[in-house]
Formats: C-alpha cells, structure tokens, sequence
C-alpha cells in the first residue's frame, strides 16, 4: 500500500507545483508577446516609490505618445489585484490608445507574491520587457528605465538590420 502512496505523490507533486497565469498574465501571453508589432511589458505598482519617480519625469508620457505604433502594457504586481490607473490618469498614460492596463490579481506579499511572469523571474519592480514577433527583445530588470535608452531599444526593435554583405572576421 505504501508504494501506491508513495507513486502517487510522485506523479501529483509536479501538478502541484505547476502554477495557473493569472488573466493579466493570460493577456500578457496572448497578446503582447505574441504580436508580431512592437510590444512593452511594464511592471509596476503605485506604491513603490522607483515606480512613481519614473512617472513623475514624465518619461512614460513622451515615448508613448511618440511611439503610437508601440504597444505598452501596465501591468500592476504585488498590488492586491489594484490596477493603479489612478495615478496613470494623473500622468496621462490611462487614456492613451496604444496603452493597456492590466492588474495581476494579488495579494501577493512576503513569500506568496509572484516570482515569476510570462515565465521570466520576476524579484524586482519596476521591471520593463521589449517583445517584436514573439521574442523577448530587451529585459530590464531591475530598476528605473532610462528614458532615452528605452526609446533606443524601442528603434532598434523596430528596425530590419542584417550583416549580410558585411566582411567576415575569418
């Protein structure tokens, strides 16, 4: 009888441990990464103060409105499942056509909030993720975004380069 037990834990413990996509991050999968078009994934949260300074330099603001034909997703984490467009209201972001704003649904604090998204770790916020075609283009992890260098990786996701016709190094 004991074996039994023991070959059922084995097969029930990887289903377990398998963990269900909340419907923000459901939109994220389908959507987002999936687009063949140029796609932002910004996590964040109202409260964390790394959050709100890039909001208050209005950065978000400008590079979304000179670049309509990005896609950018807020995504609030570890937020108690508030979205948080208040304070994108406040900063113009919420209203803006090329924006969505979604809410992974929380609470998630101490060791039960996400540690991961869209399968990338997730230990930091704001973190800010570049996608084209279905490919991760750029990760920042860790921390305030650059402005000018978001709106760098932005053009050089969208640009078609090739080292066709380049010389080899051999």
């Amino acid at each position: 009888m004991s074996l039994v037990r023991f070959l059922i834990l084995i097969i029930l413990l990887p289903v377990a441990s398998l963990r269900a996509e909340s419907p923000a991050e459901q939109a994220v999968l389908a959507n987002a990464i999936k687009s063949p078009q140029t796609t932002v994934v910004h996590l964040w949260a109202p409260w964390c103060s790394n959050c709100q300074a890039e909001l208050k330099t209005g950065g978000w603001t400008k590079v979304i409105n000179e670049n309509p034909q990005v896609t950018f997703y807020f995504v609030s984490v570890w937020n108690d499942g508030q979205d948080g467009r208040a304070i994108l209201n406040k900063f113009g972001i919420a209203a803006q056509p090329n924006v969505t704003i979604l809410a992974d649904p929380g609470p998630r604090r101490g060791e039960n909030k996400i540690k991961q998204f869209a399968g990338l770790p997730l230990s930091w916020i704001p973190t800010t993720w570049i996608y084209k075609g279905g490919d991760l283009r750029y990760a920042l992890n860790y921390g305030e975004v650059r402005f000018p260098v978001l709106q760098q990786f932005l053009t050089d996701s969208q640009s078609e380069w090739s080292h066709k016709g380049e010389p080899s190094i051999e």
